[in-house]
């Protein structure tokens, strides 16, 4: 009994002396009920709605007051006329406009019916019809209070019109998402171990004493995971239109660029993964299990980001892929050009350079 608890204490030794695998036992949890908790919800918050109001009026100024004094919406802008839609929906103003037909007010007294227009953005077709659900809801509630204040019943009917993905497909949300946990989760894996195999197999003094610079190494163990990850970026892309049935509605090489550009910021990040670990398991872990949580919960790639608590909206920023899965979707989905997408190449870019700085800093010339 005394060998057995003696074996039992070493063993507690060993596991608090271990930093890595304390924060693993105790920090992880703690991670993952918060980002469970908080990330995976399907209610709708805080969503950004546009207004079109021809002739503005007491009911319509109601019912608009109604909309935003939800939790569930916020009216964040007025436009002037049926033009500006396209251009909210683009430069990602709103996720729903209201568009009231005109004298709103006039024909609810006069003909005891009126129209609203509902337009969501249909690329995320759950969200959307979560959107048009809850307004509707609102504007029947709305109906419901005020019919004591009208001499004659009257009726305010919601149009629900789709845009972008009118058919409600659901591959269209479910592609890019996918598109950027593969090729972040592949590409990062792939090179976590391209460094961590050299000190493994004992081959590191070698290109440690070489001429090589340690950008021209680092370039060197990124470039033929580029060429087979832009492989398949290609073959995602060809299941996808050819299989899945989705559509590139916008530019494809536009599409190719910005999947480039991502491909190496992954690379990038399993590159600086690779220079913090000292065993192919670790990096395998790390670069497989730690990202892809992250990925799949605050991307946008399952659960609107905007519908998540601050703090995990301001930490999804840091997240690679929840930029390239929105501009996948303006390009692939919406049918937009580059214009459209330039801050989303300038955070992947900055995240780039970042990655391959902080690689550089932290790449050891001398083996300990």
């Amino acid at each position: 009994m005394k060998q057995l608890l003696s074996f039992v204490r070493k063993e507690f030794y060993h596991i608090l002396r271990d930093k890595t695998t304390i924060l693993i036992l105790l920090l992880m949890p703690i991670i993952q009920i918060i980002l469970f908790g908080f990330a995976l919800t399907t209610e709708v918050k805080d969503t950004r709605v546009a207004v079109l109001i021809p002739q503005s009026d007491e009911i319509t100024t109601k019912l608009v007051e109604r909309i935003h004094a939800s939790s569930y919406f916020d009216v964040v802008n007025t436009i002037q006329s049926s033009y500006e839609i396209q251009k909210t929906f683009r430069d990602s103003q709103a996720k729903l406009v209201l568009v009231f037909e005109n004298d709103f007010a006039a024909k609810l007294k006069h003909d005891g019916i009126a129209h609203i227009q509902l337009i969501a953005d249909a690329t995320d077709p759950n969200a959307a019809t979560s959107f048009t659900f809850y307004v509707s809801n609102i504007i029947a509630s709305y109906q419901q209070d005020m019919i004591g204040t009208m001499k004659n019943p009257y009726q305010i009917t919601p149009e629900v019109k789709m845009l972008y993905n009118p058919q409600m497909i659901g591959a269209f949300n479910f592609v890019p998402g996918v598109l950027g946990m593969i090729l972040i989760l592949i590409c990062a894996m792939m090179t976590s171990i391209a460094i961590v195999r050299e000190k493994e197999k004992g081959t590191m003094e070698i290109l440690l004493v070489s001429p090589m610079r340690p950008i021209y190494t680092i370039l060197a163990k990124i470039t033929p995971y580029f060429v087979l990850s832009c492989i398949n970026f290609l073959t995602i892309i060809i299941l996808s239109v050819f299989v899945l049935k989705v559509p590139i509605a916008g530019s494809f090489f536009t599409l190719v660029i910005i999947s480039m550009l991502y491909i190496f910021v992954a690379l990038a990040l399993g590159l600086l993964i690779s220079t913090l670990t000292e065993s192919q398991v670790a990096a395998m872990l790390i670069s497989g299990m730690a990202l892809m949580i992250p990925v799949m919960l605050l991307s946008g790639m399952i659960f609107p980001i905007e519908n998540m608590p601050l703090p995990l909206q301001i930490f999804s920023n840091v997240i690679p892929a929840r930029w390239y899965i929105s501009a996948v979707k303006l390009v692939m989905i919406q049918g937009l050009g580059f214009s459209a997408i330039i801050k989303e190449m300038l955070v992947l870019s900055f995240m780039a350079i970042t990655l391959i700085v902080i690689s550089l800093k932290k790449f050891k010339v001398r083996l300990e």
